[in-house]
């Protein structure tokens, strides 16, 4: 029975796979959210991986909040880069496959068509700076790894994400002022963990990138009209379209992924 160890657990994607994780009694999970270990902690996780007899570690954890990445980029690189690395070496030493979980704005965003797996990586912004880090540390350390870039996460369930904020919203009758500057492929949670656990986990594909999305391609204001039109919000709800959109962060204009 291969035992899987789950970083990060407490975020949306980690709990959608510990909800999956009942479909799959041939396999032993072992969730640790980010109360129970911090991905920091380099003694706790090179301990936890050495005794742990794992087979496959998931690294949910993450930094992801872009805005504040740019004014202070160090908790970013710690946590997205500098515990990846401490994380591949563990994993490198006890012969654990790992599944690190990347993102589309290691792109630019400036290609007018979707991002393969082959196109260069140039980050415009300093999260997407220190998941591209994390990338390389584990492409230098451990070949035994699968790094998963995805785009714009959500899940209907868990965590804060753009669909269950504007959900919120919505019900509560606030208007919204959404922009469509960006365009890419929101993901369900779901879709990901699918991935994880029936494809990588089960042995059906070979070690390196991938590519995970629901591959249809929008922008926000297109998937904040999706989510309203899904819970019969539509002819409620006030969607305005915001062209006067401004971020401290770049972002990548298009971050479709193929």
């Amino acid at each position: 029975m291969d035992r899987i160890l789950v970083l990060g657990s407490g975020g949306q994607l980690g709990k959608t796979i510990e909800e999956f994780s009942a479909e799959h009694s041939n396999l032993k999970f072992i969730f640790k959210n980010s109360k129970e270990i911090d991905i920091t902690d380099e003694k706790k996780i090179i301990d936890l991986i050495a005794t742990g007899n794992f087979d496959y570690c998931v690294n949910c954890a993450a930094y992801t909040n872009v805005e504040q990445a740019e004014i202070n980029p160090t908790p970013a690189f710690r946590i997205n880069a500098d515990a990846v690395k401490t994380l591949a070496i563990a994993c490198r030493s006890e012969d654990v496959s790992l599944i690190q979980i990347s993102t589309d704005y290691v792109f630019d965003g400036t290609k007018g068509f979707p991002y393969t797996t082959e196109d260069k990586t140039n980050p415009i912004n300093q999260y997407g700076k220190s998941k591209l880090l994390g990338e390389e540390n584990i492409r230098k350390i451990l070949p035994n790894h699968f790094i998963i870039r995805t785009s714009w996460l959500y899940s209907k369930k868990y965590g804060h994400n753009f669909y269950r904020t504007i959900l919120k919203k919505a019900q509560e009758g606030a208007e919204l002022r959404i922009t469509d500057e960006q365009i890419g492929c929101p993901t369900n949670t779901e879709t990901l963990t699918k991935f994880i656990l029936d494809e990588v986990i089960q042995g059906n594909i070979k070690y390196g990138t991938y590519h995970v999305t629901d591959d249809v391609p929008m922008t926000w204001y297109d998937f904040a009209k999706q989510i309203l039109k899904e819970n019969d919000l539509s002819n409620r709800v006030k969607l305005v379209l915001d062209r006067n959109y401004r971020t401290f962060a770049r972002r990548p204009k298009n971050s479709v992924l193929s």
